[in-house]
């Protein structure tokens, strides 16, 4: 980018305000996260990371405010009115990839159609093409070797290798983790962070729900501490090491 020129804003949250019955999750939140981005969210469990991060892809529809992709409104908008002028959530999944907790691959299908199913079925791309862009994402994150295999076959961290080459076959504008590593039995966390890692520097924005407080002074550009609802404190790397608030700088003693 040159100078002066203006990052484009991939994700824009504004107002987010969700309940859940009487349980007030998110409380008003902000979020801007630019092309190229890598965004960290940490916090202790119950804080709302999860569901702010479901709200980007309408996973978790908002009762109130603004969630525009790439410029276009999706959500309620701040003032509630709902679907008043927005587009549908389905669009929306077009520019937005997402790896969850659990894998969710298919247990009948091998690697490869696991992966080429997202292009069949999302995009109606032919077995022949779809199989080859599979293998391309596959070969991405390792597991080239693997195409034949069924998940049962895989080891967690293998399987979670698989989602995210399932996700990043569609070629999203922007990528969501929930934790990704945490169904992962400890020795296996290294390879899905390392193929984190790789897809970060290959310039994907990303937005990452972790525990994995190392990880996340890695390769974080903006790292986002929540507690009980709202953004307690936003910055760079520096946060990890110079916290502004109380509550940040408590947190991060006790999990680093």
């Amino acid at each position: 980018m040159g100078p002066g020129e203006q990052a484009e804003t991939v994700i824009d949250l504004r107002g987010i305000q969700k309940w859940f019955d009487d349980n007030h999750v998110l409380r008003g939140v902000d979020l801007t996260v630019t092309r190229g981005e890598h965004v960290c969210v940490f916090g202790p469990s119950g804080s709302g990371k999860s569901t702010l991060l479901r709200t980007i892809n309408l996973l978790e529809e908002p009762q109130r405010g603004s969630v525009r992709i790439l410029g276009v409104e999706y959500g309620p908008g701040v003032d509630g009115e709902v679907g008043r002028g927005r587009a549908p959530a389905k669009q929306l999944r077009q520019h937005v990839g997402m790896v969850f907790q659990q894998f969710n691959l298919f247990p009948h299908m091998t690697v490869l159609d696991n992966v080429a199913i997202a292009l069949r079925r999302v995009r109606g791309v032919d077995r022949a093409e779809a199989e080859e862009r599979a293998a391309r994402q596959l070969r991405r994150v390792g597991l080239l070797q693997k195409v034949s295999a069924y998940p049962s076959q895989l080891s967690g961290g293998q399987q979670q290798r698989v989602a995210i080459a399932r996700a990043l076959v569609l070629d999203p504008d922007v990528m969501l983790f929930d934790e990704p590593t945490s169904a992962l039995d400890p020795e296996l966390v290294g390879e899905v962070l390392g193929a984190m890692r790789d897809l970060a520097e290959t310039g994907m924005t990303m937005v990452v729900v972790t525990h994995e407080m190392g990880f996340a002074r890695e390769i974080g550009d903006q790292n986002v501490f929540m507690d009980e609802g709202v953004i307690v404190e936003q910055g760079g790397r520096e946060i990890y090491t110079d916290s502004r608030e109380a509550r940040t700088r408590d947190f991060i003693r006790a999990v680093l």
